[in-house]
């Protein structure tokens, strides 16, 4: 089994074990003996697989069981010790064993609750606060089912849940508060003194577009989704204005993968303030990385980028020979953005596709009626690509790759999750079925080009109640916290960094850190063995353990976080920080 499918399995042997408890406490309450006595033993053997699932998981990692271990297993294992001998020695009436059912039930419950509402890491506040609710539920159940329960157990038990949840409010509610990221470093700007070559203007504003014959309500550079294509050569000075009409809650540009200077990344509160309605900003850097990168607003971004503040950014190393072809894949109000495009080329012309997923999930794309090579991807060059055929490639939200080939006299198609963007004629090519290219095993290895790290940080993905705020909130966090609590991540200039990034949820994250791409090293502790692959944007899935690294050489406060811009307005961002 793969960890995601222990994690789900663990998950659901949690819950028919808390149902078979409560359920069989329930039903020794009111007196239905063989009811009770079935679901307490569907009960106690979910009780007992467990043992199998965490042992599983903590071969993988502490990360995936540092909760169960530490406070599941106890409380598991009083359950199996309360409910067990009574369930044993239950005479005819079954109702003496409904108080120690229910328990069990309360038990395993509470333990579930801190998986599912608290998370990584385990903390003595958890604990304290489940055996609390434990205690606290067991003596009302008591008192509502036995009218002459013994007093000092009683008192005993009120005493315990209150200790309990004094010291585990105290500790959970009013936990030290994360170290604040200065926003105030002298972080050297981007001075570029040689007169732009390449001159843009972006006005954002609110519009109307038309997506399928269907007019959506859109936000839109100039008025068009996806906005402008930009373009460049390397070498080229960019000089790009941004203009904001009439988005009240204000844009900004950010260059995504295309490693910028620090004061031209476009982050709100970070590298600029907002630019609101009325004004304007003036983003300036040089074209000196050759590739398919994309350019998003990243003030609200979850809104404005579905709304469709997005366009592509392409440098070419020179003079393009062939056909080259953008192809940015968008959700606009649940419409599928591009519609399909037929194009006659002629045999022998070669052809770059550009594929670009805009939107926050992971899309499946599939070139069928040739074979291609996959020669980029978030634009660095691959080495050794080799021939492919027949094969779909998983792009993550906010990646890019740039597939090759060589117009032949037959057509071929292009489809992203089934439905076709682009052709160059008639393709009736199923390509449902195709296996997926893995493309840590793609290409030619090299050696990793470091032989120490400097810093080493440890990223765990999972959700949990944030309760800083002025309400609670349940969110995507990193190590236990969510934004704007998280610790940054500090690092030196020239320090070789590595992260290791563990997802225990049950959603895919596409990290993306700004301001560098990083090293692929492994992943689930099986090394990249392909062409070394430079990413800004992986999807880290369900139980998956990445190890990336990169060299700390682009000074500033830079964002990191998930690109399920969803997930990152609910808490999954933090910042990396040069001291």
């Amino acid at each position: 089994m793969t960890t995601a499918s222990l994690l789900a399995a663990d998950l659901v042997l949690a819950i028919l074990a808390a149902v078979g408890w409560l359920g069989g406490g329930a039903a020794a309450a009111a007196r239905r003996r063989p009811l009770a006595l079935g679901l307490a033993a569907v009960a106690l053997l979910a009780t007992l697989a467990r043992a199998t699932t965490v042992l599983a998981l903590a071969r993988v990692g502490w990360w995936f069981v540092a909760e169960k271990v530490v406070i599941a297993a106890p409380l598991s294992l009083a359950a199996v010790a309360v409910a067990g001998p009574r369930l044993l020695r239950a005479a005819d009436d079954i109702r003496t064993v409904a108080v120690p059912l229910l328990f069990s039930g309360y038990a395993v419950s509470g333990a579930l609750l801190v998986t599912v509402l608290h998370g990584y890491p385990v903390s003595a506040s958890a604990g304290l606060l489940a055996v609390a609710g434990v205690v606290t539920a067991t003596a009302v159940s008591w008192r509502l089912i036995d009218a002459r329960p013994s007093r000092t157990v009683s008192r005993a038990a009120v005493a315990v849940a209150v200790a309990a949840l004094l010291a585990g409010t105290g500790l959970a509610v009013a936990p030290g508060a994360a170290p604040a990221a200065p926003h105030d470093h002298a972080y050297p700007q981007a001075r570029i003194p040689d007169e732009p070559t390449r001159r843009f203007t972006l006005t954002a504003g609110t519009t109307t577009v038309s997506v399928g014959g269907h007019d959506v309500a859109a936000w839109a550079f100039d008025a068009q989704v996806p906005g402008p294509e930009l373009t460049a050569t390397v070498g080229d000075v960019l000089e790009v204005t941004l203009r904001n009409r009439d988005i009240g809650r204000g844009v900004t540009l950010h260059w995504h993968g295309y490693d910028v200077p620090n004061d031209q990344d476009g982050v709100p509160g970070v590298t600029q303030s907002a630019v609101l309605p009325g004004q304007e900003f003036v983003y300036r850097f040089r074209a000196d990385q050759a590739g398919t990168y994309w350019y998003h607003t990243h003030s609200v971004s979850d809104v404005g980028v579905r709304m469709g503040l997005y366009g592509v950014l392409v440098v070419r190393p020179g003079p393009t020979n062939g056909l080259d072809v953008s192809v940015p894949v968008h959700t606009l109000a649940g419409r599928p953005l591009p519609d399909a495009k037929v194009e006659q080329v002629a045999a022998g012309v070669p052809v770059r596709l550009r594929l670009i997923n805009t939107d926050s999930t992971t899309h499946r794309y599939a070139l069928a009626g040739t074979a291609f090579q996959v020669a980029a991807i978030d634009g660095y060059e691959l080495s050794g690509a080799t021939s492919l055929r027949d094969t779909a490639v998983l792009i993550p939200a906010g990646g890019r790759y740039d597939l090759v080939f060589t117009a032949a006299d037959t057509p071929v198609a292009l489809d992203v999750d089934g439905r076709r963007v682009y052709s160059t004629g008639v393709v009736s090519t199923e390509t449902g079925g195709w296996p997926v290219l893995d493309p840590l095993t793609y290409g030619q290895p090299a050696a990793v080009p470091w032989s120490r790290f400097d810093r080493t940080f440890t990223l765990v993905l999972d959700r949990g109640l944030d309760l800083r705020g002025l309400l609670p909130r349940y969110a995507h966090t990193v190590n236990g916290a969510a934004a704007p609590d998280i610790p940054p991540q500090v690092v030196r200039r020239g320090d070789v960094v590595r992260f290791t990034i563990v997802n225990r949820s049950q959603a895919v994250h596409p990290w993306h850190l700004h301001g560098h791409h990083v090293l692929v090293l492994s992943r689930d502790r099986r090394p990249a063995a392909g062409s070394p692959l430079w990413l800004d944007s992986f999807d880290v899935r369900p139980g998956e353990v990445w190890e990336v690294a990169f060299r700390a050489d682009n000074p500033g406060m830079w964002a990191n976080h998930c690109h399920n811009l969803g997930h990152a307005d609910a808490g999954m961002m933090l910042h990396l920080l040069y001291s």
